[in-house]
């Protein structure tokens, strides 16, 4: 697409015996910027449905490809209830795809929501391809990132891996880290609707974070061998107490207590559209990146 570029220069005319300067408008059409060409891979899924509405309403980027072993063929506008089809089949060959974005010449960018058996290779073929990554799989290993770092750093090429695209959970994360040193006992409380990953990534996330602070919580608490008391992750004594009943909130609190005070943080989500904002996010970012980033709080 093209736009019109419009510049008003001032024009004499000889001619009248009192010179005076007329405007005149000289109209030129510019090429725009084109949009970021986003691939979708996992678009089957609920997430990845989420994530095809999301790009396709933001500004400055189009889904340019939508991944998946479910639903082929299928036109991936009507798979997710949109108005108008987007005449984009889900494709189940990753790199049929990307091979088709590449000769487009434009920036690509592959959101990953597969599972962490796959995301190494997915990842070194977007690389291949020239194209940055956003990755989003719960359970991805440490290793797992050492080596997709080495592989972004010898290529020059951006990827941002996102335990969590929530705002919110993330900006609940940096208040606990900053109440942590002003409490002595901390435990997290989470509730699920499902008992799939528990502890859940963003409880151990948490946990992670205010055990790498070098503070020793809970030093009071003689329970520790007892199953009721939750889990202990780390060495720092942060317990995780999970809540799984169908129906339930995913909800993630954090108390601290001090001296004659409860210090209670509190984040729920109640619905996938909620890590919209931080996956667009995460787009806009990883197309000037030229190395691997972990976690989206570096953008925050």
């Amino acid at each position: 697409m093209a736009t019109l570029s419009c510049h008003f220069h001032p024009t004499v005319y000889k001619s009248s015996p009192n010179t005076k300067a007329r405007p005149s408008i000289l109209c030129s059409m510019q090429p725009s910027q084109s949009n970021v060409k986003v691939i979708v891979n996992g678009a089957a899924k609920e997430i990845g449905r989420a994530a095809v509405i999301a790009v396709t309403k933001a500004r400055g980027m189009e889904v340019a490809g939508a991944v998946d072993s479910y639903l082929v063929g299928e036109d991936i506008g009507k798979v997710c209830d949109m108005e108008e089809p987007l005449e984009i089949p889900i494709i189940n060959d990753l790199t049929m795809v990307l091979g088709s974005i590449s000769q487009s010449k434009a920036t690509g960018v592959v959101i990953d929501f597969t599972d962490p058996s796959t995301v190494y290779d997915n990842v070194k073929q977007a690389t291949a391809f020239g194209m940055k990554s956003v990755v989003h799989v719960p359970r991805i290993k440490l290793d797992t990132v050492a080596a997709l770092s080495g592989l972004c750093e010898k290529a020059s090429t951006g990827c941002l891996v996102a335990p969590t695209l929530s705002i919110g959970s993330i900006l609940l994360q940096q208040a606990a880290i900053s109440a942590s040193f002003h409490y002595n006992n901390v435990e997290i409380v989470e509730s699920r609707a499902s008992p799939a990953d528990l502890p859940s990534p963003n409880a151990t996330q948490i946990a992670k974070n205010l055990s790498n602070l070098g503070q020793i919580y809970n030093r009071q608490d003689i329970s520790t061998d007892v199953l009721a008391r939750g889990q202990v992750l780390g060495e720092d004594g942060v317990r995780v107490h999970s809540l799984v009943l169908p129906g339930l909130v995913s909800s993630t609190t954090v108390h601290f207590s001090g001296p004659g005070e409860i210090y209670s943080l509190k984040h729920d989500i109640t619905d996938v559209q909620c890590l919209m904002p931080g996956l667009i996010l995460a787009i806009r970012k990883v197309v000037r990146l030229k190395n691997l980033v972990y976690g989206l709080e570096k953008f925050l």
